[in-house]
């Protein structure tokens, strides 16, 4: 079979998006007067940012092979589509920039590849830099997978140096899809899908076994739902209809069906009335980071929850339900796969539905066991509902294995950095070029308090992270409020570590008192944790002159005014409420 499938895999910034603008050049897939930047990356918020957020499959034809690449985003928050994209091809390529080698998102993509038994072909990008270090970078290469050198291809994205040699190493080393079930009955991996107003659901699919045509009687495995294939098609890079969807093709199918929750990625797509088993499919990511959606105006709370779901329909990697709270109303609580992910899925409902929206402080989930008869254990998944200091026995938290790689010369203000977040080195390898791989264990908590931005900045932006999952581990944390006017502001309340907890304390406080505007009456401003006022300050009233009007006579008279203005705002400070405007919400949500 002339069909060969294959991934681009590589730290950011590595060039892969480039690299594959130069593939569709060279495959005269997208005609020259035609070709933009970056043009997989159709997204105004990918071109924005020069990152992939989204996977995208496209169908090049090439010396009489057919070509079908899936571009793959490069952050670590978005390695589910990775997973997704590399359980439908044979093989992938792994992309390391000539100027910055080997990467710590390199070895967790790498480990994904090598996971789902895939061919690796490994490539430099950027060899055409002046500062490119091609040989030091090729021993880290040549170590990082135990082959040649001389197996290592060469590239430039920019100028295309070496792109008709790729894609003949992939033509030579790809294997042809093979299937495990002969004869013309279908079966489909769904590896993504999309929404369409006009089409419904389109699934982007896999072709496992048999073919599917237009029209076909088709069936999900898993949801057990019939639909009619209304169109079939594949990527180039737009889509396109075809006959026919052939065995080992990447295309998509278009299902008509309108109801969100039907199709689900991993799911198995076959014929109605043929009995081929399921595919194994996907795990369902697990949320990393939790935060809780409101709308700036609660008119909109129907807008929000229809766009969470349509939006779902292009991102089934994070989650949402329905949650409300007494300060802001109804809204969601959703979880994401790390704080970019959280920071995408907030801008494009902002974008592409124009809402205007008011984010929580980002959190995590605790397993918290309570002091009651039976040790109750519950997941708290939001600091509101996290209990107070007397109730707590034990809390558990999740912990990460963190792989950093940097220049030597910065380890030391590593290790500081380290002590600073509570991250614990468990070992420490040369990397070759004066170069350091630290693993690190260390709590998810500390690894979202702007730990990622503070390594760039120790390390001049040289080194990378990775992050996976490790274990719940005993945590050190208390329940933090923010009171005003001695009324618990609940989207102000976070779960704080106990060693941290007067330093959040006083700079929560601060940041409160420099936005919240003057009240009719003495304000004060607290912060409580541990069943004790930790930090406070006082916000002074607004004073209008009452005796402003008066000219000569008595000082008595100017006496009895001021008096009755001071019972005034006493009387309102005693059944006053502060109402806290939407502004106020998000100047103190912004950088927590």
């Amino acid at each position: 079979m002339q069909i060969r499938n294959f991934s681009i895999i590589a730290h950011i910034d590595h060039g892969k998006s480039t690299l594959a603008d130069r593939m569709l050049e060279l495959t005269q897939t997208v005609e020259k007067r035609k070709m933009t930047n970056q043009v997989l990356d159709d997204m105004e918020l990918e071109k924005e940012k020069g990152i992939t957020i989204k996977m995208r499959p496209v169908k090049m034809e090439y010396k009489g092979y057919t070509l079908n690449l899936i571009d793959t985003p490069g952050h670590i928050d978005f390695s589910y589509e990775v997973s997704r994209a590399l359980r439908a091809v044979e093989g992938c390529i792994l992309l390391v920039d000539a100027t910055q080698g080997v990467q710590a998102q390199t070895l967790t993509t790498l480990n994904s590849a090598r996971e789902a038994g895939l061919i690796i072909i490994p490539v430099l990008s950027k060899i055409d830099s002046p500062i490119a270090r091609v040989d030091d970078i090729k021993k880290e290469v040549s170590s990082l997978l135990d082959c040649d050198e001389k197996d290592i291809l060469e590239t430039s994205g920019k100028t295309g140096q070496g792109v008709d040699m790729l894609l003949d190493e992939i033509i030579k080393k790809i294997p042809a899809p093979i299937s495990e079930f002969e004869g013309k009955d279908p079966r489909a991996l769904v590896f993504d899908f999309q929404y369409s107003n006009h089409k419904g659901v389109i699934v982007f699919i896999r072709v496992m076994d048999g073919e599917i045509k237009k029209g076909d009687e088709l069936i999900f495995s898993i949801a057990d739902e019939k639909f009619f294939a209304l169109d079939v098609g594949i990527f180039a890079p737009e889509e396109r209809s075809v006959d026919v969807l052939t065995k080992g093709s990447i295309g998509y199918v278009v299902t008509g069906i309108k109801r969100s929750g039907v199709a689900t990625v991993g799911d198995t797509v076959t014929g109605f009335r043929n009995s081929l088993p399921a595919l194994s499919g996907y795990m369902k990511p697990d949320p990393v980071v939790w935060a809780s959606i409101y709308p700036e105006d609660a008119d909109n709370f129907e807008l929000l929850k229809q766009s969470l779901g349509k939006l779902s329909l292009s991102d089934s990697s994070y989650s949402f339900e329905e949650e409300s709270s007494g300060t802001m109303g109804r809204g969601f609580r959703c979880g994401f796969l790390g704080l970019l992910h959280l920071e995408i899925i907030t801008e494009r409902l902002k974008r592409e539905y124009n809402l205007a929206l008011i984010i929580a402080t980002p959190s995590i989930t605790y397993e918290v066991t309570f002091k009651d008869k039976e040790q109750t254990v519950k997941m708290i998944y939001s600091p509101s509902l996290f209990p107070e200091h007397g109730q707590v026995l034990k809390v558990r938290e999740p912990w990460v294995n963190v792989k950093i790689i940097t220049p030597g010369s910065y380890s030391g203000n590593i290790y500081q950095l380290l002590y600073d977040h509570e991250g614990e080195l468990v070992e420490t390898n040369n990397f070759g070029n004066d170069r350091l791989s630290l693993s690190i264990l260390m709590p998810l908590r500390e690894l979202m308090r702007n730990f990622f931005d503070e390594l760039k900045s120790v390390s001049s932006g040289y080194a990378s992270l990775s992050y996976e999952f490790f274990a719940m581990q005993d945590a050190e944390v208390t329940r933090m409020d923010i009171m005003v006017a001695d009324e618990v502001v609940e989207a102000f309340t976070r779960v704080v570590a106990q060693r941290r907890v007067d330093e959040e304390a006083n700079k929560a406080v601060d940041k409160l008192y420099g936005v919240l505007p003057k009240q009719m009456f003495t304000t004060k401003i607290q912060a409580k944790a541990n069943g004790r006022i930790i930090a406070s300050r006082t916000l002074s009233a607004m004073r209008k002159d009452v005796t402003g009007y008066l000219y000569g006579g008595d000082i008595t008279r100017k006496m009895k005014l001021l008096e009755k203005q001071k019972k005034g705002k006493k009387k309102m400070a005693e059944r006053g409420k502060v109402s806290i405007s939407h502004e106020v919400f998000l100047k103190m949500m912004k950088n927590g």
